[in-house]
């Protein structure tokens, strides 16, 4: 996908489907696409799906996130994420929103030529996965004094990170978001680089309403909500799913309060061991605060495998590159804090790791690997 087409008026005026990414086959005719760009998306769970957000959804978003983190003509966005996922192409959404500059990273990710690259096109506003900040802190590299905010997106990245990230000098900022709100909802302020980085809470944006259940689900509502999903069906071959309600609930826990969102796990994630609830990410969210920084987002995961007696029992899985000694005195902490219920199992090394191109380890099919395992 060329970068350019993004931020030309003649893309957002015509009314015609796109799709962000390599859809299979032709796209389907129906109505409902119209002045709709898709992307695939399988969420944080389930079956793949793509997602159809409107056109003037993903302006929207682009127009809030801009307006969020004071962007002008004068600002250059750097886009250093993939176009065919949402945060990628919005990037090129708020280039244009904004009628501002724009650079595209093509080089293979390197944290040194990404430095580089940064001071020779002046960007000052750029978004980044955890893995790319936690490449940044590794390498010990120091931003162009251009940058001045640098959003991370699409996971969670541990204080011990940020803060070392901070110390480098980059201007980290923590943001949550979803493809089904073309991007942001929740970004911390500009004032917040004058405190000490924590990953939460995150200001919501200004264009979204939210609210929680009894549980701590959180539900949005906003203009730039996505319309609808279009799923594989046998007859027709593919079906739009039309979102029914101004309110999109989703499987996310999250604490609101003063117009602020922290988030705190998934619902879907939840399992049972020995009859207690159990959420797997927030133990990650442990073992990585244990680690003070050295170990990377994407590098493992902790996941339930299901067992007869306990329900299941709960496996941190590492990258086979994760240095032995680090796995061993991180495992060993947490196991000096955590009640018999939290329990980990002996720790796995897999190569290759399976993970997203954006950093996110794919559950399921490590799940999978482990359960071809205990067969063999």
């Amino acid at each position: 996908m060329d970068a350019a087409l993004l931020t030309s008026p003649a893309f957002w005026d015509d009314r015609a489907p796109f799709a962000a990414g390599d859809f299979p086959g032709d796209l389907p005719d129906l109505p409902e696409l119209c002045g709709h760009v898709l992307f695939a998306s399988s969420g944080s769970s389930g079956p793949p799906k793509w997602v159809a957000l409107s056109k003037s959804a993903l302006l929207a978003s682009a127009v809030a996130v801009n307006h969020h983190l004071k962007v002008t003509s004068d600002t250059c966005w750097g886009l250093a994420l993939p176009l065919h996922h949402v945060g990628g192409f919005g990037v090129a959404a708020r280039a244009f929103a904004a009628g501002c500059a724009w650079r595209e990273f093509t080089r293979r990710w390197d944290a040194t030529a990404f430095v580089g690259w940064l001071a020779h096109h002046r960007v000052t506003h750029v978004t980044l996965v955890p893995t790319q900040a936690h490449d940044l802190v590794v390498a010990g590299v120091r931003p162009p004094v251009t940058l001045r905010v640098l959003v991370v997106g699409g996971g969670h990245l541990d204080a011990p990170t940020g803060q070392a990230a901070r110390a480098l000098g980059w201007p980290v900022l923590a943001s949550y978001g979803m493809t089904e709100a073309a991007s942001q909802i929740a970004t911390q302020g500009l004032e917040q680089l004058q405190c000490l980085y924590q990953p939460a809470p995150l200001s919501l944006l200004p264009i979204w309403q939210a609210a929680t259940t009894a549980e701590q689900l959180l539900s949005i509502s906003g203009p730039a909500l996505f319309s609808g999903t279009l799923a594989r069906d046998r007859d027709p071959p593919w079906r739009f799913h039309p979102r029914t309600s101004p309110w999109h609930p989703t499987a996310d826990r999250v604490l609101l309060a003063n117009h602020s969102l922290t988030p705190i796990g998934r619902a879907d994630t939840l399992i049972k061991v020995l009859g207690e609830l159990v959420d797997p990410t927030l133990i990650e969210r442990e073992l990585a605060a244990l680690a003070a920084g050295r170990l990377a987002p994407g590098s493992f995961a902790v996941v339930a495998v299901p067992d007869a007696r306990a329900e299941h029992l709960l496996v941190p899985v590492f990258d086979a590159a994760v240095p032995a000694v680090l796995i061993a005195a991180v495992v060993a902490a947490y196991a000096a804090l955590a009640p018999g219920f939290r329990r980990l199992q002996p720790a796995v090394t897999l190569a290759p790791f399976p993970c997203s191109p954006l950093g996110k380890p794919r559950r399921a099919e490590i799940v999978a690997v482990l359960m071809l395992m205990r067969q063999s």
